[in-house]
């Protein structure tokens, strides 16, 4: 392996790297559009795992955007990477497979009382997570012209803990 094969290869491990943390992110954030922007066009997401839907990315962002409003607090830990290219003789390909550990701590979302000025009850969530799961993910990654992106995503739930 020459040294440029070498650095390209450690370019692409931090630039999947970069959308797995963005995937999170975007996640947490309840970001949808960039939740979006990280699959290819006909990328799929598979939440079956955990007891929800598997399509299209666009139609699973819209059920995670109606679901996660349960859960307005909501925090994934993604460790344990572990990123598999593409190789074709000494060289990356444009295909990679990652699976990766998670930890995710969600609070629910709580009614408030209502204002004093009749106003309707604000919701708010608590500090203290209502339920924690973990698991593993597996992604399936594209190069594409503008940089690596997400061709599949499966949640493979291992436990669920209600503190």
């Amino acid at each position: 392996m020459t040294q440029r094969v070498a650095l390209a290869t450690v370019m692409d491990r931090l630039a999947i790297d970069a959308v797995i943390t963005g995937y999170a992110v975007a996640v947490d954030d309840g970001a949808w559009a960039d939740y979006g922007a990280l699959f290819t066009p006909d990328g799929r997401a598979d939440y079956r795992g955990a007891g929800g839907v598997e399509g299209p990315a666009a139609e699973v962002a819209r059920w995670l955007e109606e679901t996660m409003r349960l859960f307005p607090v909501r925090q994934h830990l993604i460790v344990n990477r572990r990123i598999d290219l593409e190789d074709l003789g000494g060289y990356t390909g444009d295909r990679a497979e990652v699976r990766a550990d998670y930890l995710n701590p969600m609070c629910l979302a709580r009614q408030a009382a209502s204002g004093s000025d009749g106003s309707p009850p604000a919701w708010s969530g608590s500090a203290t997570p209502d339920f924690v799961t973990g698991g593993r993910y597996t992604f399936a990654l594209d190069r594409a012209e503008a940089g690596w992106l997400i061709r599949a995503v499966t949640v493979h739930e291992k436990w669920r803990r209600a503190p």
